[in-house]
């Protein structure tokens, strides 16, 4: 089976291919479920985890402790669930939080503006001018949060395996492709793929831990269960840290063996 992601923009009918692939899947679906999740493990306000998402990050932004801890708590809770496969994930860059996992079939969904225009002027009662100026506002917030958290842009077709233009195409056209390259065999679970989404559900589990403790400098890898914590921190935050690793292996039974390195630059995969 698979994990499948699909990116869309606002009211290109993405939530609604959604829900129908996950019917006819038998999948699981989720949205708004991993930031209640998140919230609720964290104890954070949804409202506050919204917010990290979908408003627009400045340049300095990016290095927003707050922003951060926010979004390596979403990233746990999609990994979360994730880890128990059959998912079909419709939020904002589910196919950039679940890198490097081999059966993410990564699903953009895209749709003629002037068909967005006339769904939110009926939705909303506004002028087209209204409607327009809205869904351009929004679709460049999402390109900005994407580029400035993750260096790339979301409408890079690369970033996907399936593209799909709801323009010619049904709904039900949409569902059936999905479908169809969801029981491909390199989006089956492999005993190896199950184990690359143990390990990334694992380092995202540490990083959110270290970030709720306030240590924010540090990435982490997991490969078989051996995590590395990964920082550039040095005199007194690095020995509290050191210090932080024994409860981590005791509050977290996944974790075979734990060490710190001060390598520059980060690692590539490193979360």
């Amino acid at each position: 089976m698979a994990i499948i992601t699909i990116s869309r923009g606002s009211y290109s009918k993405g939530r609604e291919v959604a829900e129908r692939a996950a019917a006819r899947l038998g999948y699981r679906l989720t949205n708004r479920d991993v930031l209640i999740e998140a919230s609720s493990h964290f104890n954070i306000p949804e409202i506050r985890l919204v917010r990290a998402i979908h408003d627009a990050p400045s340049i300095l932004d990016r290095f927003s402790q707050g922003r951060q801890s926010f979004l390596a708590y979403i990233r746990y809770a999609l990994a979360n669930q994730a880890q128990q496969d059959n998912l079909v994930y419709h939020g904002l860059a589910g196919h950039l939080l679940l890198r490097g996992v081999p059966h993410v079939l990564k699903v953009r969904i895209i749709a003629d503006l002037n068909t967005r225009v006339e769904t939110e002027v009926e939705r909303v009662s506004i002028s087209k001018a209204e409607a327009r100026s809205l869904l351009l506002k929004d679709d460049e917030e999402r390109r900005n949060w994407t580029r400035t958290l993750y260096g790339v842009d979301p409408w890079d077709p690369l970033l996907y395996d399936l593209i799909i233009h709801i323009d010619k195409l049904t709904v039900d056209d949409a569902v059936e492709f999905i479908v169809q390259a969801a029981g491909k065999e390199c989006f089956r679970t492999t005993t190896e793929a199950q184990r690359k989404m143990d390990d990334l559900a694992l380092a995202c589990q540490v990083k959110a831990a270290l970030v709720q403790e306030e240590f924010y400098n540090v990435r982490v890898t997991s490969e078989f269960g051996n995590v590395i914590v990964y920082t550039a921190m040095g005199g007194r935050q690095r020995r509290q840290l050191n210090e932080r690793f024994n409860a981590l292996r005791r509050s977290i039974p996944a974790i075979n063996h734990l060490e710190m390195r001060e390598d520059q630059p980060f690692p590539e995969s490193a979360i």
